[in-house]
């Protein structure tokens, strides 16, 4: 007997609680009863007539006890002395140090614990691959991609041939070391398929939380234990080479997967590839785009901070987008209109409005950003935006004179606003 505290062994008796030995532990003071059974962890063993199971006298009491308790029955009268008295009882017997310490003990918590593993095996399932070695090679490469086609986890793999057959090679070792099962068959045409089939037939018997199989054999013979396996409710992927090109089929719903044994890696569709073929010209645009504008702000703040004005020579590089640039003779008509310097904010909506309208009538379907509306107007007046609305006091830049103009709207269009009058002249 131990303290239920600190499971000391030295203690001395203090006296009698509900006519039951009380004792005192001498190491942390803590007072604890008798158990209901004194020599709960004798060490003597009984043998039964066979001279093999062993069985203690503490766990015999035990169990002996907690027998007598379950089958007793209770009656109406008893009922409030039995519920008492047995649950006393039990909890003393099931939580005493010595039962929690028995041999009994740990052979119940061992088998609940088997017991909610197989469950739990059996709720998540796993990957089966059968391996016909005399018709098809797989490399560590192709076996990982073939467990990455699976949903579940490939946990068991099984490799069939005549391993005596020169041509099979020391493929055994290395399948071997790969964890894979070696099951050999006699040599014989299609002997390695059969044996495939009759196992296959029956590989719930065996592995009954399989949920997905790969049959991998080029073999046309194969469909049938596709076929059977698809029948017993699993999921069947059918692994086949041709050329450098391993073909995987999912027979459930057709769906064909390819890997490429000469790259290691997956040969991708026609559709993605079309999606990808997009994507990188889509994103090589974007760049484009993103580099021209950044030059169009440089040459901007160059312009400014360096006082050029050079009305014929300078050219800014300008963002090639579906905007066309105004031609010669519409610069020059637009010079001659307004020849004058800008003065006021009248006068530079007027040439604004008439840059968008030449834009407009040229092509209708055309989107003008600021920037693009900006470079046009530098054309014309031979000074950027920004210094114009400087100089007439219209605000600090050219983007929020056009915001808080009463004439135009801007609209965020992707990355940049695209403008629009709002007033017809």
């Amino acid at each position: 007997m131990k303290c239920p505290r600190c499971q000391s062994t030295s203690y001395r008796k203090n006296g009698r609680r509900n006519d039951k030995q009380n004792y005192l532990c001498k190491s942390c003071g803590k007072q604890f009863l008798e158990p209901v059974f004194s020599h709960s962890l004798k060490t003597d063993l009984l043998f039964n007539s066979n001279g093999h199971t062993k069985v203690s006298t503490a766990e015999t009491t035990e169990f002996s006890l907690v027998k007598n308790l379950l089958e007793e029955k209770i009656t109406e009268k008893s009922l409030g002395f039995f519920s008492l008295t047995l649950a006393e009882q039990l909890l003393q017997t099931i939580l005493s140090p010595g039962w929690l310490e028995s041999a009994a003990f740990s052979q119940f918590i061992e088998k609940i614990q088997q017991k909610t593993e197989i469950q739990h095996r059996l709720e998540t399932g796993i990957s089966l691959l059968l391996l016909d070695a005399e018709n098809l090679k797989l490399d560590i490469n192709s076996e990982l991609f073939l467990a990455s086609v699976c949903k579940y986890p490939l946990q068991f793999k099984i490799a069939f041939a005549n391993w005596k057959n020169p041509s099979v090679g020391k493929q055994d070792i290395e399948l071997y070391n790969r964890g894979y099962q070696l099951v050999h068959v006699p040599d014989g045409k299609d002997s390695a398929d059969a044996k495939m089939i009759a196992f296959g037939a029956c590989v719930l018997r065996y592995y009954p939380t399989v949920k997905e199989i790969l049959v991998c054999s080029s073999d046309g013979i194969l469909i049938h234990l596709c076929n059977e396996l698809q029948n017993q409710g699993l999921i069947v992927y059918w692994v086949r080479r041709q050329g450098q090109t391993l073909h995987i089929e999912n027979r459930n719903i057709g769906k064909l997967t390819h890997y490429s044994l000469a790259m290691a890696t997956e040969v991708p569709s026609l559709e993605k590839v079309v999606e990808q073929i997009q994507d990188l010209i889509k994103n090589e645009q974007d760049s484009i785009n993103t580099q021209l504008h950044r030059l169009t702000t440089i040459a901007s703040l160059f312009q400014e901070r360096s006082n050029i004005n050079n009305k014929s020579n300078l050219k800014i590089p300008e963002i090639e987008e579906i905007i066309p640039i105004i031609d010669n003779l519409s610069v020059q008509s637009i010079q001659e209109e307004d020849s004058a310097e800008i003065s006021n904010e009248k006068t530079l909506d007027k040439l604004l409005l008439k840059i968008i309208q030449d834009i407009q009538t040229k092509s209708p379907q055309t989107k003008l950003s600021v920037s693009k509306l900006g470079s046009e107007l530098r054309k014309i007046t031979g000074e950027s935006p920004n210094s114009i609305i400087k100089k007439l006091k219209l605000g600090s830049n050219f983007t929020k004179y056009l915001e808080s103009s009463p004439t135009f709207t801007l609209k965020m269009n992707g990355k940049e606003y695209e403008v629009m009058p709002l007033l017809s002249e």
